[in-house]
């Protein structure tokens, strides 16, 4: 049964009269495995630029200063070959992602590039909305889905709508692989759309917002893209790299 078929049937088991698991009220199904579409900025996205190779991103002096001070030989020391695979990098990263639901809530999206797991908390009307704790490489998510104008008030008809996550929580990591700094007082905010081509192609879009008071002058906004694959076979795990 597909997921709209679900969220169009008989209420899900769960509080009376409360609202859906995340997963029953979903407007489009984003699990499955994608693969990232570098077709711009490939010169950031897929090689490790030369250091102080910071064009379109937004720094402030400090994080020019950082950016321009980076030594992957000082991560590789201190056991931070995974800077550039936090949250933010990581989506900009030459991946494949693997997207399946946890729990009716959790959205788990496992990445082949350097092995990292993020998790999409789906926050319910009077439920907690995430979880505190140690700062990690990929944060804290929450995420909601966001209807657009009548979807979902009908019955029977299709419904559209996006999902928005917030991360925060981050360790202080690399938008850039060359260095270019995000600290851990970073928000992420990203808006999740699917859309299908006439010839039946699924495209995920990630328009992903990067806020840091410390590194960036302005919010940093870019738009990734992501094609569905018809399996794993393509699938190929890799651990964290400081330098490639």
């Amino acid at each position: 049964m597909s997921l709209l078929a679900q969220g169009r049937g008989a209420a899900p088991a769960g509080r009376a009269g409360g609202p859906p698991p995340a997963k029953a009220a979903a407007p489009f199904d984003p699990t499955g495995y994608w693969v990232a579409i570098i077709s711009e900025d490939w010169r950031w996205r897929m090689v490790t630029p030369a250091k102080g190779d910071v064009v379109s991103i937004p720094l402030s002096a400090e994080g020019l200063r950082v950016a321009e001070a980076w030594d992957p030989a000082k991560d590789e020391a201190a056991g931070e070959q995974c800077k550039a695979y936090g949250a933010p990098g990581l989506m900009r990263g030459p991946t494949r992602l693997h997207i399946t639901w946890q729990d009716d809530n959790t959205l788990k999206i496992e990445s082949d590039y350097g092995q990292q797991t993020r998790l999409l908390r789906f926050a319910q009307a009077g439920g907690a909305s995430g979880a505190g704790g140690v700062k990690a490489w990929q944060g804290v998510t929450t995420a909601q889905w966001v209807m657009a104008a009548g979807g979902g008030r009908g019955r029977g008809g299709p419904r559209h709508g996006s999902i928005k996550s917030v991360t925060t929580q981050l360790r202080p990591g690399y938008l850039r692989k060359n260095g270019v700094p995000y600290s851990d007082r970073t928000t992420m905010t990203e808006y999740w759309d699917l859309h299908t081509e006439t010839n039946g192609d699924e495209y995920l879009v990630d328009t992903n917002v990067v806020d840091d008071p410390v590194y960036l002058q302005t919010p940093w906004i870019t738009s990734l893209h992501f094609k569905k694959e018809k399996d794993a076979g393509k699938w190929d795990p890799s651990t964290c790299d400081a330098r490639f």
